[in-house]
């Protein structure tokens, strides 16, 4: 989200999708997306213009991300101009007997036998990332998120936006959730993703902290608190300066002063791009309301130390929606009218108060939204597909199914025809596989 002048709080947004690249047949992963990130000579490059979205590498060579082309105005329409490059991508890959699949994790890789890192360019980076922390692992390389940049311009609305994004996260989770499985079995996290993520560089626990960012409101104080001693620990073992950045950091949410956005980064990528809108739609609608103190002061919402919303994260983690919260001060930073409740039950009081409130920004997510408030995340709807103890043929299927909801942008199981956005105009020709290889 460059620009010369930074825009205010929520006059844009940057949105980031990452997917796997897998075999049609097996949908084991395939490393190939230095075959879709070429140059007019057909070299390597980290990034492709795509019309309104540029499509890019990550860390991991069967992973590519979809990413907004600088900041949009609004939220909405995403749905559809994701879904078109993802129907472009799989008619890229289908000549290579591959395609595109959805989720936060891989519910079968084998990391430190399958995985291969960027060989192209940065991969400097990469390569001190990988001999610094080693990311065979789950938490390096099967792992993929949805990456939300919100805006901001000077300390103020810094310490606005930053104060309201620590609140939320902790429940974020309850909402998106996708990774329930890992090696074939389900994980007992609903979100696999944030447990490897929270663990890939123990080595070094600054960089990550408690995952909830600390209690900081000025650019002065965080570059201070978080930004200098995770710097002073990464030195003695990088020499060459490579990763001393504020990417570096890998709390749930980080500054981004360079470009002056929050980014955030707890949220699991979801099954197709329509879902990710409306997930999207409802943390901006709430952070929003946060930000105007709709429903406490901004000193009370900069008041809340880190150990109790970490408490939260690492409920909803693992039992998503049904977490149970029974903090009545953080259930009254949301203006929930109980002193106990699920975190299903608050997504539930924030999205029909804020739809009645401003029922034109949920005009195209309000059917996905209720989808996910009344089923539960993801994560939950393919635990009742495949139960907690799957066989290969059950994830195969269900796996499958998944990658066809992606191609056709609709969610998944597919309650209703009347809110899938259209695909792109071409290759919604998936076929299931007819085999696994866990």
């Amino acid at each position: 989200m460059n620009r010369s002048r930074p825009l205010h709080l929520f006059q844009g947004f940057g949105v980031e999708l990452e997917y796997m690249i897998v075999r049609r047949d097996t949908l084991a992963i395939l490393p190939l997306a230095d075959h879709l990130l070429t140059d007019r000579r057909g070299r390597p490059t980290r990034e492709r213009i795509c019309g309104p979205l540029r499509w890019s590498n990550e860390l991991a060579l069967h992973v590519l991300e979809l990413k907004t082309n600088g900041p949009v105005a609004t939220l909405d329409g995403l749905a559809g101009r994701f879904g078109a490059a993802v129907t472009e991508v799989n008619r890229e890959l289908a000549g290579l007997d591959a395609c595109l699949m959805p989720t936060a994790m891989h519910p079968w890789m084998a990391p430190h036998t399958e995985a291969r890192l960027w060989p192209h360019g940065d991969k400097a980076i990469y390569q001190a990332y990988h001999r610094i922390f080693d990311c065979r692992g789950h938490g390096w390389t099967n792992l993929q998120s949805c990456h939300l940049n919100l805006p901001f311009s000077g300390d103020e609305e810094f310490g606005r936006l930053h104060a309201a994004v620590r609140l939320l996260l902790p429940i974020l989770p309850a909402l998106a959730a996708s990774s329930p499985f890992v090696e074939g079995r389900f994980s007992t996290a609903l979100d696999t993703r944030l447990l490897v993520y929270q663990q890939n560089q123990k080595r070094l626990p600054l960089i990550a902290g408690a995952i909830i960012p600390e209690a900081v409101f000025t650019r002065r104080d965080y570059r201070r608190r978080i930004l200098q001693p995770m710097y002073r620990a990464i030195a003695p073992f990088d020499g060459e300066r490579l990763l001393r950045h504020e990417w570096l950091n890998s709390r749930g949410a980080i500054a981004r002063f360079q470009r002056s956005t929050i980014e955030i980064r707890l949220l699991d990528v979801q099954e197709c791009p329509l879902a990710d809108q409306a997930v999207l739609t409802a943390v901006a609608a709430v952070l929003r309301a946060l930000v105007e103190e709709r429903w406490q002061p901004l000193a009370v919402q900069k008041a809340w130390p880190v150990a109790p919303l970490a408490t939260l994260l690492a409920r909803t983690i693992h039992q998503g929606e049904q977490a149970r919260l029974d903090d009545p001060a953080y259930l009254a930073a949301f203006g929930f009218p109980a002193s106990a409740g699920t975190a299903g039950e608050l997504w539930s009081h924030l999205v029909a108060t804020l739809d009645g409130e401003h029922p034109e920004d949920f005009q195209e997510v309000r059917e996905p939204l209720r989808v996910m408030l009344e089923q539960g995340p993801l994560a939950r709807r393919l635990l009742n597909a495949v139960g907690e103890h799957p066989d290969p043929a059950g994830l195969r299927s269900v796996y499958g199914e998944l990658c066809a909801c992606l191609a056709t942008n609709r969610l998944f199981p597919a309650p209703s025809e009347s809110f899938r956005q259209p695909a792109g105009p071409a290759q919604n020709n998936h076929q299931p596989p007819t085999r696994i290889e866990p």
